[in-house]
């Protein structure tokens, strides 16, 4: 909940402290933002993002599929890492959080951790106010300065979510830990041509440890590679709860999978790397 977070939160405008009074989030400048009857605060400045928030559509597919356990080695994953260096008091930001799936298999591996599900989408984080006791769900946008206190934080997690190495280097403490999992070029590839989805950019990773460069150590990777058998229903929410579910007709993706066999093998494969703050 919001109540476990918000010392670690700071105001989007003058970058203060805030407190949590009966409903309302607060700083000693005067500035107030509305908890929502679901459970989630808005930080944001005003100020247009770089990216739109995911649907509610979107957000359905994917806590549909994730529900149904065939990306639980993803999640395992990321909570391995984060409990492998966790410490007695983990503090963690997820970026890009969705449904906070992820964040909550992390929660449940560190007992004594608490995080923030941050999002800029408003339907995401209605989910993500109610995926842990521990988590709070905020609504804000990774490319604009993150409403997070500096040094305060022990990991952040960015998942298939875009990364602003800056924001995540200013949060994080002395040798707290930034955790990414990134596609590899594998990575559903039986159907990103069958069904014309969002390929994997080729330069990735190349930009990624460029964006790491003198603020983060890479000192952990771990490849996750394995096959899933994937039935129509399946495959209709993993590509719809992502990017290519802005791309594709409805009429064109119910036909393409409809002459899929009913039980179809998709490949996994990510690599889930820690950076070490320098």
């Amino acid at each position: 909940m919001l109540a476990d977070v918000t010392d670690l939160l700071a105001c989007p405008q003058c970058r203060s402290g805030v407190e949590l009074d009966e409903g309302t989030i607060l700083c000693d400048a005067g500035h107030t933002f509305d908890v929502a009857r679901q459970g989630y605060v808005t930080l944001m400045t005003g100020a247009g993002g770089k990216f739109d928030g995911d649907s509610p559509e979107m957000i359905a597919a994917r806590a549909d599929f994730l529900a149904g356990g065939s990306f639980d080695p993803l999640m395992d994953a990321v909570a391995d890492a984060v409990v492998a260096g966790a410490g007695d008091d983990p503090r963690i930001l997820e970026i890009g959080a969705g449904t906070g799936h992820y964040l909550a298999r992390v929660l449940d591996a560190a007992p004594a951790g608490r995080g923030i599900g941050l999002d800029v989408s408003k339907y995401a984080a209605r989910r993500i106010a109610r995926a842990h006791p521990r988590a709070g769900a905020v609504v804000a946008d990774v490319w604009q300065h993150l409403p997070v206190r500096d040094h305060v934080l022990s990991h952040v997690l960015c998942v298939f979510a875009p990364r602003n190495a800056d924001e995540a280097h200013r949060v994080l403490a002395e040798h707290g830990s930034l955790v990414v999992l990134t596609p590899t070029d594998r990575h559903l590839g039986e159907l990103v041509d069958l069904l014309g989805m969002v390929r994997v950019d080729d330069r990735k990773v190349e930009r990624l440890g460029a964006a790491m460069s003198g603020r983060f150590e890479r000192t952990d990777h771990v490849a996750v590679e394995y096959p899933m058998s994937l039935s129509h229903l399946d495959v209709t929410r993993l590509v719809g709860m992502g990017p290519s579910a802005r791309h594709l007709t409805p009429d064109r993706l119910a036909s393409s999978i409809a002459a899929l066999p009913q039980e179809y093998p998709v490949t996994a494969s990510v690599t889930v790397s820690t950076y070490t703050r320098l």
